[in-house]
């Protein structure tokens, strides 16, 4: 097993179980009562909550209004491919522009902490979805941006033609699995260990010698650049870029993704959590328009019987099943390092 300079797997089992299923995803969807375009959906959002967890599960950061740089992504894929039909460079653009502009927010924020944090993070989101509903010229208002078409991607040698929700899986699974393999590298940098040492006592990690407030202005720029790229696609997904992904409630459902999933224990938690708000979306869509409400109760039942999330009730049984077979009892996945 290929293993960083500190030692964690560049690729683990985990990674390569995970990647088998993404992957062969088109060939059983069908079988499994599923449909492509929510493969799609669900690898986009997977990709925007595992950039967001490095701010909330990795460094503690909680914000409330990341929605705006998915939107920022979304916006700045749609004006680019208006006027230059590229989507490799749409992406490219959608990263850098909700980078910078998470890049900028973080410049008000790094150096604040705890509620205050949070608070300015909810004011400049609604601040990115204010404007993009008042900019009209550029936005195109509350109607958004329409009839961004799926173009097709010129090898030379070949083509891909994005209509098809197979060949767009494949795109989006593809990205995925680069960000997965950039974010597990991060993390298990000493970046990664100073974001950590911030989420467990930041006055502590400034005493010993990390400059906090650059590492919390870097982690939030990075995760607005993934949430671009995730905005990005989304555009591309829908063919449309709408101010709805900007607003609050919106930007509150990546945080119950993360929670709900147990990014505060590991780092395959947001993956979890992604792949079940989309399932339950779906099916408890299928049965009522009330969904969120039902999937609210749902997570507020989480949260109260296992606050570590649905990663953190697997640990407990796996945690259960070792100590019965090795005689010795169960330790909890608070005690654990998170993977």
């Amino acid at each position: 097993m290929l293993t960083s300079p500190r030692g964690a797997p560049l690729v683990n089992v985990q990674m390569l179980i995970f990647f088998a299923v993404l992957l062969s995803y088109p060939l059983w969807a069908s079988s499994a009562g599923l449909y492509q375009y929510l493969g799609v959906e669900i690898a986009i959002f997977v990709i925007y909550a595992l950039g967001f967890n490095l701010l909330l599960g990795y460094t503690g950061l909680p914000s409330f209004g990341h929605g705006a740089f998915l939107g920022v992504g979304a916006y700045a894929y749609g004006l680019w491919q208006s006027a230059f039909p590229n989507v490799f460079a749409g992406l490219l653009i959608a990263i850098v522009c909700a980078g910078l502009s998470a890049g900028i927010v973080a410049l008000f924020l790094s150096h604040r902490r705890g509620i205050y944090f949070a608070l300015m993070t909810i004011a400049f989101g609604q601040i990115f979805w204010f404007l993009s509903i008042k900019l009209r010229w550029i936005t195109g208002g509350e109607d958004g941006l329409l009839n961004i078409l799926r173009p097709e991607i010129d090898f030379r040698f070949t083509s891909i033609n994005l209509s098809s929700n197979v060949s767009l899986f494949y795109l989006v699974a593809i990205l995925l699995i680069a960000v997965i393999l950039i974010l597990w590298r991060v993390v298990h940098s000493p970046f990664g260990t100073a974001l950590q040492a911030i989420r467990m006592n930041e006055t502590r990690a400034r005493f010993a010698g990390h400059r906090v407030w650059l590492i919390k202005w870097s982690v939030f720029t990075l995760s607005g650049a993934i949430a671009g790229l995730a905005g990005g696609l989304l555009c591309i997904t829908q063919e449309s870029a709408y101010p709805d992904v900007m607003s609050l409630h919106a930007s509150g459902f990546v945080v119950m993704m993360t929670l709900i999933g147990g990014g505060f224990v590991s780092f395959w938690g947001p993956v979890v959590g992604a792949i079940v708000f989309i399932l339950a979306r779906d099916v408890i869509g299928a049965w009522t328009e009330t969904w969120l409400l039902w999937y609210g109760l749902l997570f507020m039942a989480v949260m109260i019987v296992e606050p570590e999330g649905v990663v953190g009730v697997w640990r407990r049984i796996e945690a259960r099943l070792k100590g019965k077979t090795a005689g010795v009892a169960p330790v909890s996945a608070a005690k654990r390092e998170a993977v």
